[in-house]
C-alpha cells in the first residue's frame, strides 16, 4: 500500500515550511535513512530524512512552495501501484503565488507589437505568469492577459472596465497601450527576449541606446533591480530585529581588553596541539560574568523581569542566506575544551545546514563576534527574550600605554547593548569591565 510522507513539524512555533530542494526525484528506489528533501523554516535549513522504503511515486509539494507542516509531501510505494487520496494544499497567499495564480492558460501572438528592431516581438510558446495582486477586483480576461504578456505590460496598472467588478478586457489593454507609449518603445531583439524571461515590464525599463532604444544592458540592469523576495529566514531576522529595535532601550557601552596575555597563552597552547579560538575565551569569560550580573540573564516584557536560572550562551553564526544562533547550555558549568568542541560542532552543523530546532532555542544571552572580518568596533541588536548582546571586534596590535612607557599590545574592543529596563548602565559598565578583568587574567580562564 502506498505511504503519503507528511512534512513534520520541526518546532513548536513552526506552522508553515518551504521546501527548499528535493535531493530525490520521481522513480528514485528509497531506502530508510535516505535525505528526501530539505526545508527552510524560520531559522534554518534542515534535512528532511525518509522513515519508509520503496519508489518515490510522486511528488506533491514541489521546491520553492510554502506550505503547512504536516501536509502531504510525496508518495512512496511500489512501481505501478494507485495513488492515494490527496487533500487539496491550502497556503498561505503570497503576491508570488498570487501572480503564479493569475497565469495564462494559453500564449497567443498579439496583432501588433513595440518597435522591435529587426524582428517583430515573439509570441511565448509556453504559458507563463503575468503582474497581478491578490487585490484586484476581478481577474484578467484570459484574451487579456496573453496581450498584456505580449507588450510585457503590468496589468495592475490598468483600470478594468469589463463586468460589474471592473474586470480587465483586452479592449482595456489595448487602451492603456496606444495611450502609454508602449508603442513608441525600442527594443533590440535580445533585449526583449531576456525581459520576457524576466517577467520585466516594458515601461519600468530605463532605456539608454541610441535614438532611446532599449538594449540588452538596459534589460539585465532592470534584472538586477528588480524586487526578489526574501527567504523565510532573511524575513524572520527582519522581523524580530525591528521588533527589538522599537520596543527594546538600547544602551551600549564599550571598553578596550588587552589580549595579548591570551594570544600568547594561544600560541604556546598550538605548538602543545591544542588550538582554542579566542571565541572560547570570550565565550567562558561572558559565561562566569553572568553569574555575577543576573540581570543579564534575564528578559522583561516591560512589567515584569525573569531571571533566568541556566547560562546559555548564544554564539551569532553567519550563512549565505542569514544568520543563526545555536547555544551552548550551561555554558558557565563546562571548561575550555568542551567549550571548544560544542561550539565548533555546532558551527559546522549550521554551514551545512543541520542544526536542528532545539539547537537554537533556550539562550539567555548572546556573543556576536565580527573580530575575524576586520571590524575595529560595532554594536549588535539583542535578541527578543534576553538582556543583553556583546559585540567582539577584531584584535589589533595597538600602541598603549604602560606603566609609564608606550608599548604594542593586542587590543580588542567589546561592546555591550543592553535593555535600559533591566539593566542600569553602571551594572552594564560593571559587567564588560568584569568580562574585561576576567580575558587579561589567563590564569582566571584556565580554573
Amino acid at each position: 500500500m502506498a505511504t503519503k510522507i507528511p512534512i513534520p513539524k520541526l518546532g513548536q512555533s513552526e506552522e508553515t515550511v518551504k521546501i527548499e530542494k528535493w535531493r530525490v526525484k520521481e522513480g528514485d528506489t528509497i531506502k530508510k535513512g535516505d535525505i528526501l528533501f530539505e526545508v527552510e523554516t524560520d531559522k534554518a535549513v534542515l534535512e528532511v530524512e525518509s522513515q519508509f522504503e520503496g519508489t518515490l511515486l510522486k511528488i506533491v509539494v514541489p521546491a520553492g512552495k510554502e506550505v503547512p507542516v504536516m501536509c502531504t509531501a510525496a508518495v512512496i510505494g511500489n512501481p505501478g501501484e494507485a495513488l492515494p487520496a490527496i487533500d487539496e494544499i491550502k497556503a498561505p497567499a503570497t503576491k508570488t503565488e498570487a501572480s503564479k495564480a493569475a497565469a495564462p492558460t494559453a500564449a497567443k501572438t498579439a496583432s501588433a507589437a513595440p518597435k522591435v528592431e529587426t524582428q517583430n516581438a515573439p509570441a511565448y510558446k509556453a504559458p507563463e505568469p503575468v503582474f497581478s495582486t491578490p487585490a484586484a477586483k476581478a481577474k484578467p480576461s484570459p484574451r487579456a492577459r496573453n496581450f498584456a504578456k505580449d507588450y510585457l505590460i503590468d496589468l495592475n496598472k490598468i483600470t478594468g472596465t469589463g463586468g460589474e467588478n471592473g474586470r480587465v478586457t483586452e479592449k482595456d489593454v489595448r487602451n492603456y497601450l496606444e495611450s502609454s507609449g508602449y508603442l513608441s518603445k525600442k527594443i533590440t531583439p535580445a533585449a526583449f527576449n531576456v525581459a520576457q524571461k524576466e517577467k520585466l515590464e516594458l515601461l519600468s525599463i530605463e532605456a539608454s541606446g541610441e535614438n532611446g532604444r532599449i538594449t540588452l544592458a538596459d534589460v539585465k540592469a532592470a534584472a538586477f533591480e528588480k524586487p526578489k523576495e526574501l527567504s523565510t529566514i532573511r524575513k524572520v531576522i527582519a522581523k524580530r530585529l525591528t521588533t527589538s529595535k522599537q520596543q527594546i532601550p538600547h544602551f551600549y557601552v564599550t571598553v578596550s581588553v588587552d589580549m595579548s596575555s591570551i594570544m600568547e597563552m594561544r600560541k604556546r597552547l598550538k605548538e602543545e596541539g591544542i588550538n582554542y579560538s579566542v571565541n572560547v575565551f570570550i565565550i567562558k569569560a561572558v559565561a562566569m560574568a553572568l553569574k555575577e550580573f543576573p540581570s543579564l540573564n534575564s528578559e522583561t516584557d516591560g512589567n515584569t523581569i525573569k531571571n533566568k536560572s541556566k547560562i546559555n550562551v548564544g554564539v551569532a553564526v553567519s550563512l549565505d542566506n542569514g544568520l543563526v544562533v545555536p547555544v551552548v547550555r550551561n555554558t558557565d558549568k563546562k571548561a575550555l575544551d568542551e567549550i571548544q568542541d560544542e561550539v565548533a560542532e555546532l558551527a559546522e552543523k549550521a554551514r551545512k545546514g543541520k542544526l536542528l530546532p532545539e539547537e537554537m532555542k533556550g539562550g539567555s544571552f548572546t556573543i556576536s563576534n565580527m573580530g575575524m572580518l576586520g571590524v575595529e568596533n560595532f554594536v549588535a541588536i539583542i535578541n527578543p527574550g534576553e538582556s543583553g548582546i556583546l559585540a567582539v571586534s577584531s584584535t589589533i596590535p595597538t600602541p598603549v600605554v604602560k606603566d609609564g612607557q608606550i608599548v604594542i599590545r593586542d587590543m580588542m574592543k567589546i561592546t555591550l547593548s543592553a535593555d535600559h529596563r533591566a539593566v542600569d548602565g553602571s551594572e552594564g559598565a560593571k559587567f564588560v569591565n568584569s568580562v574585561k578583568i576576567k580575558l587579561e587574567d589567563k590564569n582566571f580562564l584556565l580554573t
